[in-house]
């Protein structure tokens, strides 16, 4: 399937910087650096985040794409430096260091599990897990993130916002189902561990606090939010057109995720029917939904793969991350020996910051949708398509035609 909205990442965890290029962007869209600098700093706040945080200072540098504010058509490029880089430039050198030891090269001959570090050397036929584990790490998703940075500026000129919050940290979970306030991200940022339950959110910290305390670590689970999103985005007529699946790639491609929920998700295996589905109501007010309304969004937003108007609510469940204070069992690469796992830096839980990422994704997944059935040279084109689409919607049901 043609991507009209797509983006590759390049870089490693320790290299001199992560870097992303992002095709399909109209003419048009608003964008400044403060539009990538704030997204990457949220991405790196939340209580239970490791020392590399107090490190590096995300802000994200526009080298191509746009120019005195707006973008131009082009592909909008970004560099984020690794400003830890300066302490691995041997570790991390291109050209072959022959002379250096494996302790300078920080060589890693101790997979971790739960990690790609052996199934990484595995297949790319390497020695060191070090060449794994520098791509697979979760620095990466600073790159996306500032490409979601761009997919939200285009997401928000088309009138659709995209947010997040954090509902379960380890066994803790929200208590109760609380309305979502209008500034999802403004509530949720507010705590540092993004919860809007404050109760729950004092558990949560207490339980991160714990694992710290044990060398361990937690995952979670966090809910993107997507309101504004018009109906009809995504098809029901071929397998890669669905959007609940384009949405479920995405959320599982991001590092350490190992499982997704739309609206109800697995509570919908438990209920009939008749408590699942969500019923037709008339809403003529609604252009967005084509003048109709469900009684809940049970659906989450989506029905036979495209978008139904309402709110898209997406579930994301993060295992905890493999890199322990207190580290497994594995095996020694060079004496195939047992031996503990490598004690690599990293967070005690980034469920909060993995939030974030997740509303990248979505913002890209949902820019690509409009691209795909809206799609312009210049965010007017695409406002003038968006509109036109909703207005031939709006006049499309049998009882409405002339």
């Amino acid at each position: 399937m043609l991507k009209r909205f797509r983006f590759t990442t390049a870089g490693e965890s320790h290299g001199e910087g992560m870097y992303v290029i992002v095709e399909g962007v109209p003419a048009g869209v608003p964008l400044q650096p403060d539009d990538v600098a704030r997204d990457l700093a949220r991405r790196q706040l939340g209580y239970g985040r490791g020392e590399r945080m107090s490190i590096e200072r995300d802000a994200g540098q526009i080298v191509a794409g746009v120019r005195l504010g707006e973008t131009i058509g082009s592909p909008v490029a970004i560099r984020i430096p690794n400003r830890d880089h300066e302490n691995w430039r041997v570790a991390m050198a291109i050209e072959a260091r022959p002379e250096a030891d494996d302790e300078t090269l920080r060589r890693v001959l101790l997979p971790r599990p739960g990690h790609a570090d052996l199934v990484g050397l595995l297949k790319y036929d390497r020695r060191d897990a070090r060449d794994v584990l520098e791509r697979s790490s979760a620095r990466e998703t600073a790159a996306r993130v500032a490409a979601g940075s761009v997919a939200r500026r285009l997401l928000l000129e088309l009138g659709i916002a995209v947010g997040s919050h954090v509902v379960q940290i380890g066994a803790v979970r929200t208590e109760r189902e609380l309305p979502l306030p209008a500034d999802l991200n403004g509530a949720s940022d507010a705590s540092d561990v993004r919860c809007l339950d404050l109760a729950a959110a004092d558990r949560m910290r207490a339980a991160i606090a714990a694992a710290a305390a044990a060398g361990d670590t937690l995952g979670g689970v966090f809910e993107v939010v997507a309101r504004g999103a018009p109906v009809g985005l995504g098809s029901h007529v071929s397998w890669d057109r669905r959007l609940d699946a384009r949405i479920g790639a995405a959320m599982l491609s991001i590092q350490a995720m190992k499982g997704i929920e739309i609206g109800l998700g697995f509570d919908a295996a438990e209920r009939p029917g008749s408590q699942v589905h969500d019923e037709i109501e008339l809403e003529p007010a609604n252009r967005r939904t084509g003048g109709f309304r469900r009684s809940h969004n049970h659906a989450g937003g989506l029905e036979g793969g495209m978008t139904t108007g309402e709110p898209l609510v997406v579930r994301v469940a993060m295992k905890p991350l493999s890199s322990l204070r207190k580290p497994l069992a594995s095996v020694d690469l060079n004496t195939g020996q047992h031996a503990e796992a490598v004690r690599e830096r990293s967070d005690v839980c980034a469920v909060p910051a993995a939030a974030v990422v997740g509303e990248a994704m979505l913002s890209l997944v949902l820019a690509d949708a409009l691209s795909e059935k809206f799609g312009g040279d210049s965010l007017a084109e695409m406002r003038q398509n968006l509109e036109a689409g909703l207005e031939r919607v709006n006049s499309a049901a049998p009882f409405r035609s002339p």
